[in-house]
C-alpha cells in the first residue's frame, strides 16, 4: 500500500503543479512537453522526456535487461547445479545467518545476496541486477506470504539500495570530462557516505526486526569489512584519476571474468551439463525482464511527471528560502538536485550532476557536493519497482519508509563530509 500511496501522491501533485503553471503564470505549453516532449527536442525548453518517451525508454531499459539477465541468472544456474551457491551460502552463513534469521542455514540465498552485495561493491551494476533479482526470487520461494515483503526480503533490499560501493568511477570520469583539477577528490567521501548509508539501514532495519546488532559475530564482520575498506582506501588514495579507473577496471572486469572461469571449471569437475544448465537459467532471465516491466513503466511515468510539472523547482526555492530565513549557509542547496532526484532516477541524478558541474563549475563545492551525492546511494523507487515486480510483492511493508530514512542519512553525512573536506572551495 505505501508504493500506491506514493505513486499516486507522485501523479497527482505533478498535475497539480503543472496546472497552476499553466492557469496562473500563462505556462500554456507545459502539458504538452509533459505528455509528448522529448529531451533531445531543441524546442522542448525543459529538456527532459514527457510520459510516452518515457514509457519507450521503460521498454527499452527491460529489453537491455534481457541479454544481461540470461547472460548473468544462466551462470548462476550452472554454479547452483554444481553447488558453488551454496558453498557461497555456507561461508557467509555465520554472519548473514543472524543478519536474516529467517533463511535456513545455507539455503541459496545466502550466496545469491553476497554475489549481488559484491558486485555492488564493486561497482558492477550490469551484474548486482541479476544477482539481487535472483536473491529476491530465492527469498521468495521461503515467503509464507507471497504478496507481503518478508523480513529477510526487506533487508536485503534495503542493504542493497544503500549502494555500498568501492570506487565512484561513473562519477570520476565524469568529474574527469568536465575537466575538474583533481577528478578523484570525491572517492574518499563517496567512501565514507556510503559505509556510513549502510550501516544506517543495517541498523534501521535491525531495529525494526528486533534483531540484536551487538552480537559477537555481526562485529566481526563489520570491523573486518571495515578494515578492508581502510586498506582499500590508503591504496587508492596514492593513485592519479587514471591510476583509479585503469585499477578499477582490472579489479572489477577481472573478478567478472574470473567468477565466470570458476562456475564453468567447477561445472566440469561436478560432471553437470554446463550449457544446458546455462540455457535453463537464460530462460528465467529472460522471463523475469518481462515480468518487471509494468512495474518499470508506472514508477518512470511517475518521475517524468514530477520532474516535467517543475516540481522538483519547487520544492529547490523552498528549501533554499527556508535555510536562507534560518541564517545558514544555503550553498549546498545547489546540489540538492542531485539527492533528491538520485532515490527516484540514476539517469537524471546524473543529468543533475553534469548540470551542477556545468553551472557552477567543476571545482566548485557545489560541483563536490553533487558528485558525493550520485556516487553515494542507489535508485531507491526504481529498486523497489525492478526487484518487488519480479517476485509480484505487493504489499512491501515499511520498506520504502526504511530505505528513505537511510537515504537521508547518506544525504546528512554528504552535506557534513563535504563542508569538512571542501568548505575552502
Amino acid at each position: 500500500m505505501a508504493l500506491s500511496r506514493i505513486w499516486s501522491a507522485f501523479i497527482i501533485v505533478a498535475i497539480v503543479v503543472a496546472a497552476i503553471r499553466c492557469f496562473f503564470f500563462g505556462e500554456t505549453d507545459i502539458f504538452r512537453w509533459m505528455v509528448v516532449g522529448k529531451a533531445d527536442d531543441p524546442l522542448n525548453p525543459l529538456k527532459i522526456d514527457g510520459i510516452i518517451e518515457t514509457c519507450w525508454a521503460s521498454v527499452e531499459i527491460c529489453l537491455r535487461l534481457i541479454g544481461i539477465l540470461a547472460l548473468f541468472i544462466g551462470f548462476m544456474s550452472i554454479a547452483e547445479r554444481a553447488g558453488g551457491v551454496r558453498l557461497l551460502a555456507r561461508i557467509v552463513g555465520p554472519f548473514f545467518s543472524k543478519l536474516f534469521p529467517q533463511v535456513p542455514k545455507g539455503h541459496p540465498a545466502m550466496g545469491h545476496m553476497i554475489m549481488n552485495f559484491s558486485a555492488n561493491l564493486l561497482g558492477l551494476d550490469n551484474a548486482a541486477t541479476p544477482f539481487g533479482l535472483k536473491a529476491m526470487e530465492s527469498l521468495q520461494e521461503i515467503n509464507p506470504d507471497k504478496e507481503k515483503a518478508s523480513n529477510a526480503q526487506i533487508m536485503f533490499l534495503c542493504l542493497h539500495a544503500a549502494g555500498l560501493n568501492l570506487i565512484p568511477v561513473s562519477v570520476i570520469a565524469v568529474r574527469a570530462s568536465q575537466n575538474a583539477s583533481n577528478p578523484t577528490d570525491i572517492f574518499l567521501p563517496c567512501m565514507i557516505v556510503t559505509f556510513a548509508g549502510t550501516l544506517a539501514a543495517m541498523l534501521i532495519v535491525s531495529f525494526k526486526q528486533k534483531i540484536n546488532i551487538l552480537q559477537p559475530v555481526i562485529i566481526a564482520w563489520v570491523l573486518c569489512i571495515s578494515a578492508a575498506i581502510a586498506l582499500l582506501v590508503l591504496y587508492v588514495s596514492t593513485l592519479d584519476a587514471k591510476g583509479i579507473q585503469s585499477f578499477s577496471g582490472i579489479l572489477s572486469n577481472g573478478l567478472i571474468l574470473l567468477v565466470f572461469l570458476l562456475i564453468v571449471l567447477g561445472g566440469i569437475y561436478k560432471k553437470i551439463d554446463v550449457f544446458d544448465a546455462f540455457i535453463t537459467g537464460a530462460k528465467g532471465g529472460f522471463e523475469t525482464a518481462i515480468r518487471i516491466i509494468p512495474y518499470l513503466v508506472g514508477i518512470l511515468v511517475a518521475i517524468s511527471m514530477l520532474r516535467t510539472s517543475g516540481t522538483f523547482d519547487v520544492i529547490m526555492d523552498g528549501i533554499r528560502g527556508f535555510f536562507a530565513f534560518l541564517g545558514t549557509d544555503t550553498k549546498f542547496v545547489d546540489a540538492l538536485p542531485t539527492a533528491l532526484i538520485r532515490p527516484l532516477s540514476g539517469g537524471a541524478a546524473r543529468g543533475m550532476m553534469v548540470g551542477t558541474m556545468q553551472a557552477y563549475g567543476p571545482d566548485s563545492f557545489a560541483s563536490f557536493l553533487s558528485g558525493v551525492f550520485q556516487g553515494a546511494s542507489d535508485t531507491t523507487f526504481y529498486v523497489i519497482a525492478v526487484y518487488f515486480g519480479a517476485v509480484s510483492i505487493k504489499n512491501t511493508r515499511y520498506t520504502i519508509g526504511a530505505m528513505l530514512l537511510a537515504d537521508l542519512v547518506g544525504i546528512l553525512t554528504a552535506i557534513f563530509i563535504a563542508y569538512l573536506f571542501f568548505a575552502g572551495t
